[in-house]
């Protein structure tokens, strides 16, 4: 078994995210390799809390451009998790 922070990489924190926090929702980035189960509980190890549903996106890199070359920055996967009603993350 992995360990759970090679699992879940960090807490994203932007304005869609802030967004989402009154219904109890919270995103992560995570290996690209793993899947919804491992997520579930690497979340629940770390931050000690109950999860009630995870949905993954893979996010495709962009192209971007630096004078005359052309490169892409990294495909990554964002975690959307939700928890169950009383638990909360402190995002301080």
């Amino acid at each position: 078994m992995r360990n759970p922070h090679d699992i879940v990489k960090g807490m994203i924190r932007t304005e869609k995210g802030a967004m989402l926090m009154p219904q109890n929702k919270y995103l992560f980035l995570v290996d690209k390799k793993s899947n919804k189960i491992e997520i579930r509980n690497s979340i629940e190890d770390i931050y000690k809390v109950k999860v009630d549903s995870v949905n993954t996106v893979m996010m495709r890199g962009k192209s971007k451009r630096v004078r005359f070359a052309v490169g892409y920055t990294p495909d990554w996967k964002k975690a959307i998790v939700t928890l169950k009603e009383g638990n909360k993350i402190d995002v301080t």
